[in-house]
């Protein structure tokens, strides 16, 4: 009996070390993140499992246990159509509340979903429902991006999957399908989706043949460079949950197919290292001593290398490529944006990100909405359901559907 009492206490404080965090006070909801994070780190740590005994790739492990437990479920009492469809080769869910009798016309958003390039669907639980709400929130046709993921395709395939599905929505004729005005339409997306819908708007800004543009962008806490990893918030928020510095730092080399074994020299900003010609004359497009405010740079300093290692960007020159870092557009890009809508989260670490971005845009003379959370972590929005319910997801969804229903 005795014997068991300690064992169990042995257990009982191995389970609290493993699921503990320190966090910060202002967070709602403290233990059950904490709980959440322990459990995508066991899962994460039983798929490399999985990967090292070459049983399968890690990600694609991970992307099926997600997808699996990840059951539709909905809070939406509105009767959406919902649809999947092929627009230019790429797969798509459309969501469609029922025509209103006062409107001919509906507005309409594309979505991209994050999950870091690798994970998640259009057609699982969160996203699914998330596009739900939205289409019967704002009366608007929703349509939700099934881009192809890593390991299947690696950048630059879900930039060209997101662009190419987008560019034939825009298209008159599949519009008056869809009773979708052409006057009306947002492209939105939330993390990695959020990297992805700001490259797409970026690169329809660009071309000159396209009738139909969008009015609104909604970006929900991006990803948008890989240039320096070690800004203020990432060097705040190096361990939280759910997103630590080092997972991030792996996705970015995931996506773009480049080495493991380069983590290490990412972290420490060598490949943007003053001695590294290629990053020069990006340097002034992310200087996050000017462009972000004094209550979030706090006491933080920068992680500037004298010499560093120019093979990274040889290897791996996507790291510039603005395609994948939007954040690295030039001004004459930046002018064209559409009005734009960034929420941000305290606890993230791409808090800066979109604060930059948001600064950049606006310096070119865009219209732009910050929308900041103190008490909010990266990727909460989609946590709306029981049981990872999270008063911070309901906190960030229903600012985020306000802002475009009075925009869009």
């Amino acid at each position: 009996m005795r014997t068991g009492c300690v064992l169990l206490t042995a257990l009982a404080a191995l389970s609290a070390y493993y699921l503990y965090l320190p966090l910060p006070s202002t967070l709602s909801d403290p233990w059950k993140l904490m709980l959440l994070d322990a459990t995508f780190r066991a899962a994460q740590h039983t798929c490399h499992l999985i990967h090292y005994l070459r049983l399968s790739h890690h990600l694609t492990v991970l992307n099926y246990l997600i997808c699996t437990v990840d059951i539709p479920k909905s809070d939406s009492s509105e009767d959406i159509k919902i649809t999947d469809a092929v627009f230019d080769g790429v797969e798509v869910r459309v969501f469609e509340p029922p025509v209103k009798r006062d409107e001919s016309l509906r507005r309409s958003i594309v979505y991209i979903h994050g999950g870091g390039w690798a994970l998640a669907s259009a057609r699982k639980g969160a996203y699914n429902n998330l596009c739900r709400i939205m289409a019967e929130s704002l009366s608007a046709v929703v349509v939700s991006i099934e881009y192809r993921l890593v390991p299947e395709v690696y950048f630059p395939e879900q930039f060209y999957d997101a662009l190419r599905a987008t560019k034939h929505f825009l298209q008159p004729d599949v519009l008056a399908e869809y009773s979708a005005d052409p006057g009306r339409i947002a492209i939105s997306g939330d993390s990695a989706g959020g990297n992805l819908a700001a490259a797409v708007c970026q690169q329809l800004s660009k071309e000159e043949n396209l009738t139909i543009r969008p009015k609104l962008q909604a970006l929900i806490y991006p990803v948008l460079q890989a240039f320096d990893f070690n800004t203020p918030s990432y060097q705040q928020n190096v361990y939280v949950p759910i997103l630590r510095r080092d997972i991030m730092i792996n996705y970015w080399i995931y996506y773009l197919n480049g080495n493991y074994d380069l983590a290490e020299s990412l972290l420490i900003n060598n490949h943007t290292a003053l001695d590294v010609s290629e990053a020069l004359s990006f340097r002034g497009r992310l200087n996050w001593t000017s462009l972000l405010p004094s209550s979030f740079r706090k006491n933080y300093k920068p992680v500037i290398q004298t010499t560093g290692k120019a093979e990274i960007l040889q290897e791996i020159p996507a790291l510039l490529d603005v395609r994948a870092v939007p954040l690295l557009a030039e001004n004459e890009t930046l002018q064209l944006q559409p009005k734009t809508y960034i929420l941000t989260c305290e606890i993230d670490v791409l808090r800066d990100d979109g604060v930059m971005y948001a600064k950049r845009l606006e310096n070119a003379g865009v219209e732009v909405t910050l929308d900041h959370f103190e008490d909010c972590f990266h990727g909460c929005m989609i946590f709306t359901i029981w049981p990872t319910n999270f008063s911070a997801g309901l906190q960030t969804r229903n600012s985020y559907i306000k802002w475009l229903d009075e925009n869009l």
